[in-house]
């Protein structure tokens, strides 16, 4: 029963063994520790330049992933050139296909504001120019020519008629030819009294001079088209003089642009074909409630033709740095980008203006961060951005398309070519499912930066590790922390990573509890963080999460939950579990039970049989059957039929780490011998024998020490554990110092021999050359159980068979 000596059951670090007072003492440490192999996968995505090496950043939360990523990604982008503008302009010949225009880096705004400026111009000159007598006098000689050329034709016609003594009148439904005599029109009745004679020839003069008038009035629509067409002539002159000035205005830099200069002679061309919304807009706006001087035109639905859509407009100031951009909610929308809808007379409408970047578009150039599962519970989303990096462009596709749901006014605006790098930050089980499940993932994400949970803990490390600390506080404002407080923070740092030769890099937790100490710090009106206030908060923090805990024990207490801490039992042990809690975890002791009688070689799980264990502690039981049936009685078939159960348990068993107190149990029952109450067993074993190392074993040790410390320690007390565990012991202090004084105990042990022997009191004994055990050991004893078992089921079979054949028994 002897235990493990107190060094090996937590370490400490010696504050005399910092060389520094306080983290004021420190220098800055920016570098995370231990993380070269994840640092180099994402210095190398940042920088290859060739396609789909985009990278998953992976590991668990709290180690400082996304900063460190976001830190490397900016110091990178400040040495790259600023990549293109991008604007979305109108498509004068398809309006439904808006035009992509890549400008150079921080000319999108000026364009914008130039147009701006452009169309605030032109709603003036326009109308003015059109007001102006040079116009009017045009415009009247047009019209009097027009005038003048009908009234020369229809004069000439008249007088022509009157030549042949026929009068043209104009009456309400148009011109009527009527004969004349004597100067009068000669009336109805007045015809009719004429002679047929001269009746004919009135209606033949009639006849043919209705159909020169005919003719006459075909030529009016011509005239009238010409008339038109002179008119248009005219206002496009009068247009293009004031379009043209006010386009030789804007600046040589933009006009030197090709796309620019392309843009402009279409939208040259379109508001000399379309000056009258100029005049339709000036006239609205005379009769408005405000002064021309402070109206805006390219506020206008009217004039959206001609507003240029920014997407992207970098900043040319500095002249360097790709973009490194951050999505929070990385929605299909958000994304790729949107085109919203506005509602007008009952439907849907929308145009280029309406275009909105998404986190792509902002990225483009330069990097973009996601949270892999956030784009991953998005609808369209994750496949909208493999398509996006599979096509090397932006395609901009509403939800509501995708799905069919509203069928009204949409647009195809031009793709934007793509050249991002995709960095998504996640944890190991989901880049293992995109693995094995996206046949895209890995094309498209070809590296991966893998972080590491925990360091080596060394003494460069420890210093390396208090720098770390030391930053933190610096830059978080919190007071300095003192040697023995830093001190009291790395061992919590080896406590969160389950080894005593380790250090966490869950920077989150320790950070959190820093945070939390400078609280305590601030109360007791100190101007540093003592040891005493990290322990304070630790404790604090357990405390908050032990309510479950501290039921569950209440409950062992009482004797609510059967758990025995003296005595001995036959087939009765001990076993320890692990309940999680979120991110708090704790040990509970678990009464484990054995029943042995003669049988066919069944084992009985009855966790298993009841569906309530897990296929990992069912396998675990396979393993310890497999143990029993190889070890023992060799001779002879295996006739036993056992129970294992844990007692008082409602709820699922999972795990194989019982397995090795489950076997005591079993050794127990077979032997005879009883085990002590006072010791509690952790550990899994294999075909051989071997117990092997488990998980939470700090965790475990403290449950069981929290229900003997609670009923009273008498120093017999204890845990037994795999001596391949010994490395992982970070025991809190209150169990170290029970171990100190002798009051309790923790064992390992490499053997099931080595365990039971501990358990009963009794050598587990070895065969000797003869292949027999040493008589009244635990292994002879059991052996001869068996033994026993086979040579009375044999009895019985023969028994039994004599009996069916009608013989004596």
């Amino acid at each position: 029963m002897n235990g493990l000596p107190t060094e090996k059951l937590r370490q400490r670090c010696d504050p005399a063994a910092l060389p520094f007072v306080s983290t004021k003492d420190l220098v800055e440490q920016t570098e995370l520790i231990g993380q070269d192999r994840a640092m180099d996968a994402i210095r190398l995505s940042s920088q290859i330049s060739h396609r789909d090496f985009n990278l998953f950043v992976l590991g668990p939360t709290g180690t400082g992933r996304r900063t460190a990523v976001l830190k490397l990604l900016s110091e990178q982008a400040a040495t790259r050139e600023l990549p293109s503008d991008w604007v979305y302009v109108n498509n004068f010949e398809a309006a439904h296909k808006p035009e992509a225009m890549r400008l150079p880096p921080g000319t999108a705004l000026t364009l914008k504001r130039t147009m701006q400026n452009l169309i605030d111009d032109l709603a003036n000159d326009i109308p003015a120019l059109f007001e102006s007598e040079e116009y009017q006098t045009q415009r009247r000689a047009i019209e009097q020519e027009l005038g003048e050329a009908q009234e020369a034709a229809m004069a000439d016609f008249s007088d022509r008629a009157k030549a042949e003594e026929i009068a043209l009148v104009q009456t309400p439904m148009g011109f009527m030819l009527t004969a004349v005599r004597d100067g009068k029109l000669v009336k109805s009745e007045d015809f009719q009294k004429l002679d047929e004679a001269e009746q004919a020839q009135i209606s033949e003069k009639i006849s043919r001079l209705q159909e020169d008038l005919a003719t006459v009035l075909r030529q009016t629509p011509k005239l009238e088209k010409e008339h038109r067409k002179r008119v248009e002539g005219l206002n496009a002159g009068m247009a293009e003089r004031a379009v043209s000035a006010r386009v030789a205005d804007i600046e040589a830099e933009l006009q030197k642009i090709e796309v620019v200069a392309q843009y402009l002679a279409a939208v040259r061309e379109d508001i000399i074909a379309n000056a009258e919304l100029f005049l339709q807009a000036a006239a609205e706006n005379h009769d408005g409630p405000f002064p021309e001087a402070i109206r805006k035109y390219h506020h206008k639905p009217e004039f959206d033709r001609y507003v240029v859509n920014v997407m992207v407009s970098q900043d040319s100031e500095t002249g360097i740095g790709a973009p490194v951009e951050t999505e929070d909610l990385p929605t299909l929308d958000r994304v790729a980008g949107r085109i919203e809808h506005v509602s007008h007379m009952g439907s849907l409408m929308t145009n280029f203006t309406m275009i909105k970047p998404g986190a792509l578009h902002r990225a483009n150039g330069g990097y973009l961060v996601l949270d892999a599962r956030q784009v991953l519970s998005e609808p369209y989303a994750w496949d909208t951005l493999k398509r996006c990096l599979k096509n090397q462009s932006i395609t901009i596709t509403s939800m509501a398309d995708r799905l069919s749901l509203i069928s009204t006014t949409s647009l195809e605006p031009d793709p934007i070519p793509l050249d991002v790098r995709v960095v998504l930050v996640g944890d190991r089980m989901l880049h293992s499912l995109l693995v094995l499940l996206d046949p895209d993932f890995n094309e498209l994400f070809k590296l991966q930066a893998d972080f590491e949970d925990v360091v080596d803990r060394t003494q460069d490390n420890l210093i390396l590790f208090a720098r770390l600390v030391g930053s933190y506080v610096r830059r978080e404002g919190l007071r300095p922390i003192s040697a023995a407080g830093v001190a009291r923070a790395l061992d919590e740092a080896t406590r969160l990573a389950d080894d005593n030769t380790k250090l966490s890099l869950r920077l989150g937790a320790l950070t959190d509890l820093i945070r939390e100490a400078d609280h305590y710090a601030a109360s007791r009106d100190s101007d540093h963080i003592d040891d005493a206030d990290i322990e304070r908060a630790v404790c604090e923090k357990d405390r908050r999460a032990s309510r479950i805990k501290d039921r569950m024990q209440e409950a062992i207490t009482r004797k609510t939950i059967l758990i025995d801490t003296d005595g001995e039992k036959i087939g009765q042990i001990n076993g320890l579990s692990v309940v999680g809690m979120g991110e708090y975890r704790f040990g509970r002791p678990s009464r484990i039970t054995a029943r042995v009688r003669m049988g066919t070689g069944k084992l009985v799980d009855i966790e298993r049989e009841v569906e309530l264990g897990g296929p990992l502690h069912s396998k675990g039981v396979m393993i310890l059957s497999g143990y029993l049936t190889s070890a023992y009685a060799l001779d002879v078939p295996f006739s036993l039929h056992a129970s294992l159960v844990f007692e008082q348990s409602y709820g699922g068993v999972d795990g194989d780490s019982a397995s090795s107190a489950e076997l005591y149990a079993l050794l127990s029952a077979l032997s005879g011998l009883p085990i002590r109450q006072g010791l509690a067993v952790t550990g899994s074993v294999n075909q051989t024998g071997e117990v092997q190392a488990i998980g939470g074993v700090n965790e475990k040790i403290e449950g069981f020490f929290e229900t003997c410390a609670a009923r009273g320690l008498t120093g017999d007390q204890g845990v037994l554990i795999p001596q391949s565990n010994i490395p992982h012991l970070m025991l809190r202090a209150d169990v170290v110092e029970a171990a100190e004084a002798g009051k309790f105990r923790v064992i390992p042990v490499a053997t099931i021999d080595e365990g039971i022997a501990i358990l009963t009191g009794v050598e587990a004994g070895v065969r000797d050359k003869g292949g027999a055990f040493p008589e009244a050991s635990v292994n002879a004893l059991v052996e001869e159980r068996l033994r026993g078992f086979a040579l009375t089921r044999k009895a019985f079979a023969r028994f039994a068979k004599s009996d069916e054949n009608g013989n004596d028994a």
